[in-house]
């Protein structure tokens, strides 16, 4: 019985929305656009939290990144004429940390030079970075063919690199550039392995995109600690031992702890503002903050839009039952009681919402891809590819956003729907029937 009227109040409200399809479709209009957005939006949100966390994830939860930072120019200090700027971290600095702090179980350091990098006659600019073999261990970086530096590399101060994608795409064209000879400065280094490092994203010298990894006794031996530079008729030297150090902590959760000691450490040996501490797990706890206030931010726009669709829905149902007022009385006359007025009325409003909401909720899912395509379209013509990232970013549609944009819709039709129906089911029947 239950059933049977659940099938006929469902078919009821069904034809009486078929009998106004234009209407319908209109008042639907603003549940749709109002859950596309809530699910492209979160969709978009989550993509950018995941690959922002996952490139902080990357550098590594129990690291500790200290990083060279330029002090202002009055510290310098004059010799023989010429300016001479001597900052950054030294490795008496790295030598202190490691007797000092426990729990420290591997410091990986990084001199970084820029130098043009030569391959028969094609030429670019890169950063040399000379490190030790177990950088790429400790920055996670995979391994596109060949392989990385080695210890024997390191302590013979061998003539060996390992470049990056863009490097072999510049410098190599289409050729193998493992086993190949660069030329870097005045020297020739065999390639060794091309390395994918495109998640490092920390350092005094790693904006470029083309970095060559070399050992750090050769890059010592070979370019120095004093850099010249000359520009507007003066000369400036500065003295900088190493640019960034790598430090991997035993326990994570002592990571914080240990930054703030080697934080004092340095301060105390440091006169001037000439390094900065990077956590990456203190990063990732930030990201995870602001993931959690950008799904608040978004969950008030969608509500504000999904006010306006349900307030549009109440409207067209009032006026719907201003023009069935007869309908109802013949009704209430017949032997219908209030109750199923309301339920009458009510789903027709919940059909309305929830039709609303599926439809949403795939244009929501299909959103993010075709406005990918569409912005792609327009960036192919003549625009840099640094433009075109908004063209590939990611999205990810996580189950509960669909179930949110739902149970929305559906919360919709019902708080919107009561007050229409319960004002149709108390209409006087009376009255209701001599209305024209």
């Amino acid at each position: 019985m239950i059933g049977f009227r659940f099938k006929r109040t469902i078919k009821l409200s069904m034809k009486g929305l078929w009998l106004h399809k234009l209407r319908s479709g209109l008042t639907a209009l603003g549940i749709v656009f109002g859950v596309t957005s809530v699910v492209a939006m979160l969709a978009i949100g989550e993509g950018i939290s995941h690959e922002a966390q996952e490139q902080i994830r990357r550098l590594g939860s129990r690291n500790i990144i200290i990083t060279t930072v330029k002090p202002p120019t009055d510290n310098a200090t004059s010799t023989s004429g010429n300016t001479l700027l001597e900052y950054g971290i030294t490795y008496k600095d790295l030598e202190r940390i490691k007797a000092t702090i426990p729990n420290i179980n591997i410091i990986v350091p990084v001199r970084e030079i820029r130098q043009n990098v030569k391959y028969r006659q094609r030429k670019t600019e890169g950063v040399i970075m000379g490190t030790t073999p177990w950088f790429q261990r400790i920055r996670r970086l995979p391994m596109l063919r060949g392989r990385f530096l080695t210890g024997v590399d390191m302590h013979q101060q061998k003539s060996m690199c390992v470049i990056n994608q863009q490097v072999e795409e510049d410098v190599f064209a289409y050729e193998s550039a493992v086993g190949k000879n660069l030329k870097i400065g005045g020297d020739y280094y065999r390639v060794t392995g091309v390395v994918d490092d495109s998640i490092m994203s920390v350092g005094a010298e790693t904006d470029s995109s083309r970095r060559i990894f070399i050992p750090i006794t050769t890059a010592r031996s070979r370019f120095g600690e004093i850099a010249l530079k000359i520009a507007s008729g003066s000369r400036e030297m500065e003295r900088v031992q190493l640019h960034q150090a790598t430090i991997e902590v035993e326990v994570e959760g002592r990571v914080v702890e240990i930054a703030s000691a080697i934080r004092a450490l340095m301060e105390r040996f440091h006169k001037q503002p000439d390094f900065e501490l990077i956590v990456p797990l203190e990063l990732l706890k930030q990201a995870e903050r602001a993931k959690q206030f950008f799904k608040v931010v978004l969950g008030a726009i969608a509500a504000i839009s999904l006010l306006v669709g349900g307030i549009g829905i109440m409207n067209i149902m009032l006026a719907s039952v201003t023009e069935r007022t007869r309908e109802i009385g013949i009704r209430r006359a017949l032997g219908a009681k209030k109750r199923d007025i309301i339920v009458q009325f009510l789903s027709e409003t919940v059909l309305l919402s929830v039709s609303g909401g599926l439809v949403g909720i795939l244009l929501g899912i299909a959103a993010p891809s075709l406005l990918g395509l569409v912005v792609g379209a327009f960036m192919s013509a003549g625009v840099s590819s640094s433009d075109t990232s908004f063209a590939k970013m990611q999205t990810i549609i996580t189950p509960w956003s669909v179930v949110l944009a739902s149970s929305i819709s559906v919360a919709i039709g019902v708080v919107f729907g009561l007050y229409p129906a319960q004002r149709a089911a108390n209409l006087d029947p009376i009255e209701a029937l001599r209305h024209e």
